[in-house]
């Protein structure tokens, strides 16, 4: 099964964002491999920012939960260090 990140990248390539595409394969708008704190909303507004009406449709399925992570993608983030790090310091209340 291809992970959520390469299928967002897919989908931005066909139509015609390979920058956009560049960086969802790198994880930049994936729920738990980015750097931002919100990366869906980073991933709506630069659909936004191109104008496109491809991008805009891209975008409504965006919304509708369709790039969001998948259950096992989720459970291999809280199995992986920094998941378990994560968890940690939320036990601990800091």
């Amino acid at each position: 099964m291809m992970h959520t990140k390469d299928r967002l990248a897919k989908e931005l390539e066909l139509i015609n964002q390979p920058e956009m595409a560049a960086k969802a394969r790198e994880g930049y708008y994936d729920d738990f491999l980015s750097p931002l704190d919100m990366p869906m909303s980073q991933l709506l507004e630069d659909l936004m920012r191109t104008g496109h009406g491809a991008a805009i449709k891209l975008r409504e399925r965006v919304m509708t939960g369709e790039f969001d992570a998948t259950r096992e993608e989720a459970n291999a983030w809280a199995d992986s260090p920094e998941g378990k790090a994560m968890f940690n310091k939320l036990k601990k209340g800091k």
